[in-house]
């Protein structure tokens, strides 16, 4: 049962994070923190950082991306967006702007100065869904595993974590070229009905 003191704690926490300008001047489009969460959420998403469509309208995994994650999860978008249930927390909590291959890595500054206040806000979290290289590097470890050796290895950190593929349409090819993680898919269905339940 979530104590009162610690709802009464999140709520200026939350607000603090979403007026944070720690990195602005570093940030193409100005900082514009994306991310929700409640103590009594029971699910972690954490994704990398907000793209363009995100960064806009202010709406975590508002795209395509968001769209096939949902899809994943089995979830349609009321469930996905409750913050009594879902807590989204990215890496970085503002669009990082445009790289070579995509956007640009995930500011640290947001983990440096945020992770672990959040950590202690969500003492309910049953399952924590690390989508992509830079959440599954901060959270299990900085290892020499690829993302696929990590994502196919997916039993080993159950039933804490469970490590995802991106799934930006950019990873289309990944998916085609590993049907082993049509299983993952089935078993994150599971988990997320386990967990919410």
């Amino acid at each position: 049962m979530v104590e009162e003191s610690l709802i009464n704690k999140m709520i200026p926490l939350l607000q603090e994070i979403r007026a944070c300008k720690l990195c602005e001047v570093d940030l193409p489009l100005g900082a514009n923190p994306v991310l929700d969460f409640t103590p009594k959420a029971k699910l972690l998403v954490v994704g990398q950082a907000p793209g363009t469509r995100v960064h806009a309208t202010g709406i975590p995994w508002n795209d395509p991306s968001g769209d096939r994650l949902r899809e994943w999860m089995g979830l349609d978008k009321p469930s996905f967006y409750d913050a009594t249930k879902i807590a989204i927390v990215p890496m970085g909590f503002c669009y990082p702007g445009k790289g070579k291959s995509g956007d640009l890595p995930p500011r640290p500054e947001c983990a440096k100065m945020w992770r672990e206040k959040i950590h202690t806000s969500l003492p309910e979290i049953a399952l924590t869904l690390l989508i992509g290289q830079y959440a599954q590097q901060y959270y299990l470890g900085q290892d020499q595993l690829t993302l696929t050796q990590r994502v196919a290895q997916w039993r080993d950190y159950l039933p804490k974590y469970l490590p995802l593929p991106h799934p930006s349409p950019r990873n289309n090819i990944w998916l085609r070229k590993n049907p082993w993680f049509d299983e993952v898919v089935l078993t994150l269905k599971q988990q997320v009905a386990r967990v919410l339940s």
